[in-house]
């Protein structure tokens, strides 16, 4: 007598269907504008492309861009890396006020962040009067970019690796004292390795998202030509004069930049699965 076999139950709809809308969500919200980006950079000459996309002060735009944006993401790396230790392993007054501002970032919207960044950052600011008797400005330099910078980015270090700690278990700490490791040790032979993925994916999307921030920097960064502008600034300026090519021409050059960071920190992380799996 054959086998009765029953059917596997589901709440969500069956494979086709679900298939079906998460391929046209992704083709309305990615995929169609992705193509009309592409649209508008094939309809240009390489002569045009090369001119928009590579003129001096564009070239000054990516380099401040992306330097800022990384130094931004290597600074939430190492601090949003304590905050997220500090709030999964101590409990202390005031922690939840404290988890809460942590998201501010996500719920401010970025130009009201920007001004505040401003307003406190400029000479006459609360932080900046102290800083200029230093010798040190802030707003309207390349300084006050990786500040706004940061201020947006901290939230994606923080929840990404928050989780990851939470699923440590202490006994490996103490397992490792036992053993005689010291605290160095144990952070760096134990808890960084396995905390690695997670703190890579927060530098990652921390990173990606300073690459494309625009409110909170155009008021801090001053917007000066060839020193303090950023390309998302550049890319809006473009299409306020409705040279919407050169517009399609930048913003080209900076996805094919973002994807190449994304594949090669997947490519890395696989690489280390990998070698990770053959000594085990």
């Amino acid at each position: 007598m054959a086998p009765i076999r029953l059917k596997r139950y589901s709440i969500l709809p069956g494979f086709g269907l679900t298939l079906g809308y998460t391929s046209l969500y992704l083709s309305l919200i990615v995929l169609l504008p992705l193509a009309a980006l592409a649209s508008g950079v094939f309809s240009m000459t390489w002569a045009e492309f090369t001119r928009a996309a590579f003129s001096a002060r564009v070239m000054a735009s990516y380099k401040v861009t992306v330097l800022a944006s990384l130094a931004a993401a290597l600074i939430n790396a190492v601090f949003g890396f304590i905050v997220a230790w500090c709030l999964v392993r101590y409990r202390f007054p005031g922690w939840r006020v404290v988890d809460a501002i942590v998201d501010l970032p996500f719920a401010l919207p970025t130009a009201v962040s920007g001004i505040v960044l401003t307003a406190l950052y400029s000479p006459g600011g609360w932080f900046g009067a102290p800083l200029a008797k230093l010798g040190v400005k802030v707003a309207y330099t390349e300084l006050g970019i990786v500040v706004a910078l940061v201020f947006i980015g901290l939230p994606f270090v923080v929840r990404t690796v928050a989780p990851a700690i939470e699923d440590l278990d202490p006994e490996i700490e103490q397992a490792a004292g036992c053993l005689g490791a010291s605290r160095w040790q144990t952070f760096s032979k134990v808890l960084l390795p396995a905390l690695m993925p997670a703190l890579t994916s927060g530098f990652t999307m921390a990173f990606a998202r300073a690459l494309g921030e625009y409110g909170s920097v155009i008021f801090i960064a001053g917007n000066r030509p060839m020193k303090t502008e950023i390309t998302a600034l550049l890319i809006v300026t473009k299409l306020e004069q409705f040279d919407y090519k050169a517009a399609s021409a930048i913003a080209a050059v900076m996805l094919a930049g973002s994807f190449a960071l994304l594949l090669a920190i997947n490519y890395f992380e696989w690489r280390r699965g990998s070698r990770h799996g053959s000594t085990a």
